[in-house]
């Protein structure tokens, strides 16, 4: 009996240190398994890899998986020329959607930036599946029903690109401007495009002709439209030259002859296009790289 007693005074004393140390409230109470060996890699919560040079929470790159915010030199590569200047949006929205047009990431370079950058030949490539898509050429003003010549897409400092997977609505890869909303009346856009067109009522003080506002019924027409909103066939009780002014100015190969010279007509956003008919990222789990023309790392990100 007397040993059992002794026991229990052994197990009651190392209850009582064990409570004086702070007990379950004590931060080793909650931590994981911890691993070490010579790649300085510790396991901190289940399945979460973590660099131990890091600062702070630490970057979830280690020896072998890169899903994390910050990667190692090694993880980054090559870095390119352009890093730091031209940078990824670090997200992908609406990544793996069933309709890739969803699917995008956003290219920008810095409004600091010393010079244009040509993007075209660059390639965004997802590590975790292989998956890769060259940036293509694309329009710098394209035309409504015709073939458009391509060029370089080239950014100017403080401008970005929307890159989707999927293929563009109107066939090529754009700029937008001034007058692109009227190409959203009929066709979807991810994200909208800008509806930023010219009112009707201004485009008829400025190209009606002659006494627009002896044509009362056409002001009256026109105030009652929206802006990018295309006229395909003008009401039978407008006027001729209300017809006219319509079918000639309220479109948008018409808006772009108006203003294509004026000082804010292009916008700063390239809608790219990769041509995908399904998605390329993954909903998680992913890597996302941009390599510039010379195969070099520009930015890269994970989630």
């Amino acid at each position: 009996m007397s040993d059992t007693f002794f026991i229990l005074g052994i197990f009651g004393f190392v209850f009582l240190l064990w409570l004086s140390g702070g007990g379950p409230n004590r931060p080793l109470s909650f931590a994981g398994p911890v691993l070490r060996g010579s790649n300085s890699l510790y396991i901190q919560t289940p399945g979460t890899l973590y660099n131990s040079t890091s600062t702070g929470a630490g970057s979830r790159f280690g020896s072998s998986n890169i899903f994390g915010e910050t990667p190692s030199a090694a993880a980054f590569g090559t870095p390119s020329i352009h890093r730091g200047t031209v940078t990824l949006s670090h997200y992908v929205s609406d990544a793996a959607a069933p309709d890739p047009a969803h699917e995008y990431v956003t290219i920008r370079l810095a409004s600091d930036a010393s010079a244009p950058v040509d993007i075209s030949g660059w390639k965004l490539v997802s590590d975790t599946s292989g998956a890769s898509a060259t940036i293509p050429k694309g329009t710098e003003v394209p035309r409504s029903g015709l073939i458009n010549a391509t060029q370089p897409i080239v950014l100017n400092p403080g401008d970005l690109a929307t890159v989707s997977s999927g293929r563009s609505p109107i066939g090529a890869s754009f700029r937008e401007n001034l007058c692109i909303g009227y190409f959203a009346q009929y066709q979807p856009f991810y994200p909208p495009l800008p509806i930023t067109c010219p009112t009707p009522y201004d485009e008829l003080k400025s190209y009606y002709g002659e006494n627009p506002e002896r044509d009362t019924a056409c002001i009256a027409y026109t105030q009652g439209l929206n802006r990018c909103t295309l006229v395909a066939t003008p009401p039978v009780n407008l006027s001729g030259t209300c017809a006219s002014f319509l079918i000639a100015h309220i479109n948008y190969n018409g808006c772009v002859n108006a203003h294509e010279n004026d000082p804010h007509f292009k916008g700063i956003t390239w809608r790219v296009y990769l041509g995908r008919d399904k998605s390329m990222w993954h909903k998680q789990y992913e890597v996302v790289r941009l390599l510039d023309a010379d195969g070099k790392t520009v930015d890269m990100f994970s989630y």
